[in-house]
């Protein structure tokens, strides 16, 4: 009795790791968003000694607030495609006497980009 039991536990851990690696065919798969859209339109309005409200203005909220450093937001954005790796991308926004003076991360203004270019 006690072996058919080991048996049948053992047959079913088998089969359902089985249909983990396999993949059910007809399955959508859904693409997943999070966080904040950072338009190449909403850079270039980013000017050196912005405040606090106008940042808040063209980005919005920031997606996290840092909160051993308040002179820093943090937007972030990740998009999740079915069966390819996940993209990020990172805007920092760094403030002093809460006046923007610079901003880091994935997005470059169009004027910078237009220098390289030259």
């Amino acid at each position: 009795m006690k072996l058919n039991r080991k048996m049948s536990l053992l047959l079913l851990l088998f089969s359902l790791t089985g249909c983990g690696s396999i993949g059910f065919p007809g399955v959508y798969k859904l693409t997943i968003q999070q966080g904040n859209i950072v338009s190449q339109e909403m850079i270039d309005k980013l000017k050196p000694g912005m405040t606090r409200a106008q940042i808040q203005f063209v980005l919005g909220n920031p997606v996290l607030a840092d909160s051993f450093d308040s002179q820093r937001w943090n937007y972030i954005y990740t998009i999740a495609y079915p069966d390819q790796p996940v993209v990020k991308q990172e805007l920092i926004i760094v403030f002093e006497n809460n006046r923007l003076i610079r901003f880091e991360g994935d997005y470059v203004p169009s004027s910078a980009k237009t220098a390289d270019q030259s």
